[in-house]
């Protein structure tokens, strides 16, 4: 079920009550007493964020020197109260300037208020973006972009953009050039046994945009996943195009994206905010392409033509380590006593090449009790781009609004090391 917030509290860490909000009368005033006492005094702030005293719940969360507190006297979405909390937050930062603290607070009690019962009703989370409550809550001093020209229909048009579809985007955008800007950025993380058989391997990607169009544009994107391959040869009595498909896993869309469509269309579809923003999340644990492989060589394992930027290895050392002497074909190398290893660092690392490392080490004889070295991983950093480990491709992206301008579209690609281990 949704939060159902009896009241909020915003308390200093002395625990004075800033601001308060009651939204049902099923709890008491003095609750603030009760969490003072039994959370506060009691120096448990940071054990669990959320505890149970009485009948009710606290839900609490502490953002530079205020604590946020929620009540509530039945059971709640504990995740959609600190969403709530988060997004709140965000949005007083973006009335004050950018800041939260007790001063923002008691410097905007009265803006707080009005804010809290738009943002709340009867305790169930309403609209909390910042763009929309812009629109008609303008109090002097408030940084909004509409408040400082006139507006020859504000009424109606923020009665559009809350009760509409798009209310992430405001009408009436003009832009000379019309631009689109793509990036899929993915992240590989991979665990390698000494034997060079893969223990543990997927990637975590997104789509970030760019969009600067005029007016209202429907955009379409297609990829090539598996199920939307499918549903599209489906859709058109024929046989999916040939070509690799990958299989998506916990993908994430912003809240831009027409879920009823992408059910059964199987396609991206969306009207975009202005500027930049994450469309979509995903993770694939099948059919990953490793770009690097590594054993007592480094072989980079994509195309000729592309390379990889900022390679960095670091291969572990005992800590007896007095010095290092190296031999690469490749890059240069240094033995960091810091960190217990030797960093092998190569700038530019085309792909299908080889390049080794020899090293020698001297370690310093001790009169202490020899034990094994258990050997750390070998770790890598590396960015490849117009590469992804997980194949994932854009087949096209339309754009479409009333007035036909033209767009122009630039799609990149970009693969970085996550957690990339190599067991020794």
């Amino acid at each position: 079920m949704p939060v159902a917030a009896s009241a909020i509290y915003f308390l200093n860490l002395r625990g004075d009550v800033l601001i308060n909000r009651l939204y049902r009368d099923d709890v008491g005033g003095n609750m603030v007493d009760a969490f003072r006492m039994h959370i506060m005094q009691t120096k448990e702030l940071g054990t669990c964020p959320v505890r149970q005293i009485g009948g009710c719940s606290f839900f609490y969360m502490r953002i530079s020197n205020v604590y946020v507190v929620i009540v509530v006297s039945s059971n709640a979405n504990v995740a959609c109260a600190f969403k709530f909390v988060v997004e709140a937050v965000a949005l007083f930062k973006s009335y004050f300037g950018g800041a939260f603290d007790e001063d923002a607070i008691r410097n905007n009690f009265v803006l707080i208020y009005e804010l809290l019962d738009e943002i709340m009703d009867f305790g169930y989370p309403q609209n909390l973006s910042p763009e929309i409550l812009k629109l008609y809550i303008t109090q002097e001093g408030v940084r909004s972009p509409f408040s400082s020209k006139p507006t020859d229909k504000p009424v109606p048009n923020a009665t559009l953009q809350v009760t509409g579809a798009v209310g992430w985007r405001r009408e009436g955008l003009v832009y000379k050039k019309n631009e689109v800007f793509l990036d899929i950025v993915e992240s590989v993380n991979l665990l390698m046994s000494s034997k060079g058989s893969v223990l543990r391997c997927d990637v975590t990607g997104k789509i970030l945009m760019k969009c600067f169009l005029s007016g209202m544009p429907d955009l379409k994107l297609g990829l090539n996943d598996k199920i939307g391959l499918e549903k599209e040869s489906q859709m058109k009595s024929r046989p999916a195009k040939s070509g690799k498909t990958i299989e998506l896993d916990d993908v994430t869309f912003h809240q831009c994206v027409n879920l009823t469509r992408f059910n059964s269309e199987k396609t991206v579809s969306f009207v975009p905010p202005d500027g930049e923003f994450e469309l979509m999340k995903y993770r694939i644990t099948e059919g990953v392409n490793l770009p690097f492989r590594n054993s007592l060589q480094v072989k980079s394992v994509f195309g000729v033509k592309m390379f990889a930027l900022g390679v960095v290895i670091k291969i572990p050392v005992p800590k007896q380590t007095a010095k290092a002497s190296f031999q690469v074909t490749s890059g240069r190398a240094k033995y960091n006593a810091a960190i217990d290893c030797l960093v092998w660092k190569i700038r530019k690392f085309p792909g299908q090449t080889e390049p080794t490392l020899s090293a020698e080490i001297e370690l310093i004889s001790t009169m202490a009790e020899k034990k094994s070295w258990t050997r750390p991983p070998i770790q890598m950093e590396f960015q490849v781009p117009m590469f992804t480990a997980s194949g994932l491709r854009v087949r096209f992206l339309k754009v479409w609004e009333k007035s036909g301008y033209n767009t122009v579209e630039w799609v990149r690609y970009i693969t970085k090391a996550g957690s990339y281990e190599i067991r020794c």
